[in-house]
């Protein structure tokens, strides 16, 4: 797809510390400052919307006059009370079409209280990071460098599949150390039917890596919400003696109060976040001591804009925010780019195995080097290329 690009230097120098990214106006008014007439500058006018309908899912799609492409997976994954994207394109078609890629907040933010007064339109998130695509293919940046540098790398923890034997967790932590990483955390065994856990059975595995790993490697717990007030209680007390550094999602995020009790209870960091559905509820679980470490996932805060208005609530509160990162290479790549600008992320989530986000359409491939880190993307947008052509072999049928 075409890509028109004006030099950075060029377009960027003008305005140091300014943010250029708020409304086409702004873009405007800097590309002045730098002697850029507007004829030189990429039209980023919105002329269509779009999904690629393939076997492993939905690509959404947001194409400018000048031809830039965004794109983002339409999730259909996570328990949203809203969730469908299934009208997507003919929503996304209806509030971009005609309208400036750059003026993001005016299609996603949820501010006005008929929006606040319900979770985050599932729609957002994938029009917010197709338009961050755009923004950073325009100027020749991956979206971290438009978002703020903070860092280059982030360090990889190796995320668990929901295994079913305490050796199947022996076998994979082994695995992952001797792959290089630096870290482990543990999705223990779901029990059927409706995926619940079994915490004795939890228990004995967190014990059994602990062993398998040895007392200095990095160990994180994340039962996904499912324990009672008082069997989290129990496991809290086994995995900090263990030496574990993070205790995730230990029962529902809607019990508030458990969660505070837990933090009262428990010196291990309490981790909750991926379940809250709007950026405005972050804070009642800041304000009654509810949780240690906020987490988010994109796809229910309104995209990359949502999440790293998560992570400076966090930092001014002097907390760590730690993104969720599970599914393909998009969906690691949005959380991604909020970590390498954030400066209160310690870790990136590396689904395992590694290459389980790989795609075949998907260029570019997402793994750890050989001191255990995820060095950023270095390509413009969302950093990970798409293989237009691979793609169109791929789709079934293209949504308009």
């Amino acid at each position: 797809m075409a890509e028109t690009k004006v030099p950075r230097r060029r377009f960027l120098g003008a305005a140091a510390g300014a943010s250029i990214f708020t409304t086409a106006g702004r873009a405007q008014t800097v590309a002045a400052a730098a002697g850029i007439k507007p004829g030189d500058l990429p039209d980023l006018t919105i002329k269509e919307v779009k999904a690629y309908i393939t076997p492993r899912g939905r690509i959404a799609s947001v194409v400018t006059n000048s031809g830039i492409e965004g794109n983002y997976t339409l999730g259909t994954r996570y328990w949203h009370p809203d969730w469908n994207n299934e009208g997507w394109v003919q929503f996304a078609r209806r509030v971009l079409v005609g309208r400036n890629a750059l003026d993001r907040p005016q299609f996603t933010s949820q501010w006005v209280e008929p929006r606040r007064r319900r979770g985050q339109s599932s729609y957002a998130s994938a029009i917010d990071n197709c338009l961050w695509d755009i923004a950073g293919k325009a100027v020749g940046l991956p979206v971290y460098k438009i978002l703020g540098a903070y860092r280059h790398k982030v360090l990889a923890y190796a995320s668990s599949q929901h295994l079913k034997t305490v050796d199947d967790f022996v076998q994979d932590v082994l695995k992952a150390k001797a792959e290089g990483f630096k870290a482990y955390k543990i999705h223990p065994p779901e029990v059927p039917p409706h995926g619940g856990s079994d915490y004795k059975l939890d228990i004995e595995v967190c014990k059994a890596v602990r062993k398998a790993a040895g007392d200095d490697f990095i160990l994180l717990h994340d039962p996904v919400g499912v324990y009672t007030r008082h069997e989290a209680i129990l496991v809290g007390r086994v995995i900090q003696e263990l030496g574990y550094v993070a205790y995730e999602d230990p029962i529902p995020t809607s019990d508030v109060e458990g969660l505070a009790e837990l933090c009262r209870s428990l010196d291990i960091p309490i981790h909750a976040g991926e379940f809250i559905f709007s950026i405005y509820d972050y804070g009642e679980y800041i304000r009654r001591g509810a949780v240690d470490v906020l987490r988010f996932i994109v796809d229910n805060i309104g995209g990359i804009t949502g999440g790293m208005k998560v992570a400076a609530l966090a930092e001014c509160f002097g907390m760590e925010c730690a993104p969720h990162n599970w599914g393909d290479a998009l969906d690691h790549a949005v959380h991604f780019h909020c970590e390498l600008a954030m400066p209160n992320n310690v870790w990136f989530e590396m689904t395992l195995p590694q290459g389980s986000s790989d795609r075949p359409y998907i260029k570019d491939k997402i793994r750890i080097d050989k001191d255990g880190y995820v060095q950023a993307p270095t390509k413009p947008g969302l950093g990970y290329e798409i293989d237009y052509g691979e793609l169109e072999k791929m789709t079934t049928r293209v949504e308009r």
